[in-house]
């Protein structure tokens, strides 16, 4: 294992087919409050989201981030062409949870990281090929989508996202437009997890004004276009930290602090149901 300068380490594991995986852990700091486990977005590392991953480490919170096989930084990249990629990074969260033995964690994740978590939380139906069995995994307590892709013939299917079986929080932003689109409004489109959520009051969408897929370059991508969205990053990080902890600890009052900052009556802010 190899410990970072910002407090990670890096470490090995090997996936039920024999291939092997990096991954990076943080350590929780403090009283340990539960697990996560985070899913880059396609050709990034889990180092290009290190300061949202030590938030939740900061609060309590072990996080464990595989570095999947589409990452440009992955040595075998080449060799997963395609939807292979996708069948991979089931492959790398099924051996992690494995690695955890029967704990309970949070599935997290951002763009096709957000649908691996999503995947992992029962809101998927597409089985990737090579794939065995549910997507879900019954160890998943709760979901953390930073801009999940919009339904689609590939990955996630015609019909779309299911209704997701455990506790949501979602966030995107109204300059989150998808490769390719000309409409102003296709940002919307990552909302599709949320709108399939049941009204059963453990789900969130977060809008945030002018923010992009990448905060301007904050996660994912440090060349992605700016400015960096710096206060919405830190509401993102200060209101998805009260989810886990009304989520995983039953902590009624981040519920009730949750709720009560919830706006439902526009695009923009904090919605509930």
């Amino acid at each position: 294992a190899q410990t970072s300068a910002a407090g990670s380490t890096q470490r090995a594991l090997t996936t039920a087919n024999g291939r092997d995986i990096s991954f990076w852990s943080w350590t929780a700091k403090g009283r340990k409050r539960g697990t996560i486990l985070f899913s880059h977005g396609a050709a990034s590392t889990p180092r290009h989201y290190e300061q949202v991953l030590q938030r939740w480490a900061d609060a309590g919170y072990e996080v464990h981030a595989p570095l999947h096989v589409d990452s440009t930084e992955h040595p075998r990249t080449a060799e997963f062409v395609g939807l292979a990629s996708w069948s991979a990074r089931i492959e790398d969260m099924r051996a992690l949870s494995a690695m955890l033995g029967g704990a309970a964690y949070v599935a997290a994740g951002h763009s096709f990281g957000a649908l691996t978590a999503l995947a992992l939380g029962g809101a998927v139906g597409l089985v990737p090929e090579g794939i065995t069995g549910p997507l879900r995994d019954l160890k998943t307590q709760a979901i953390i989508a930073l801009s999940p892709p919009a339904p689609m013939a590939v990955l996630v299917g015609e019909a779309g996202y299911n209704a997701p079986a455990v506790p949501l929080f979602l966030q995107t932003g109204t300059r989150d437009i998808p490769t390719g689109s000309t409409q102003a409004d296709a940002w919307k489109g990552h909302l599709a997890p949320y709108e399939a959520a049941k009204e059963d009051g453990h789900h969130y969408a977060l809008v945030l004004n002018e923010v992009t897929h990448y905060f301007g370059g904050l996660i994912g991508r440090p060349d992605a276009a700016g400015p960096p969205s710096s206060s919405a990053l830190e509401q993102f990080q200060s209101l998805s930290s009260l989810f886990l902890a009304a989520a995983t600890q039953s902590d009624g009052k981040a519920r009730r602090k949750l709720q009560s900052l919830a706006v439902n009556d526009g695009t923009v802010g904090l919605h509930h149901k």
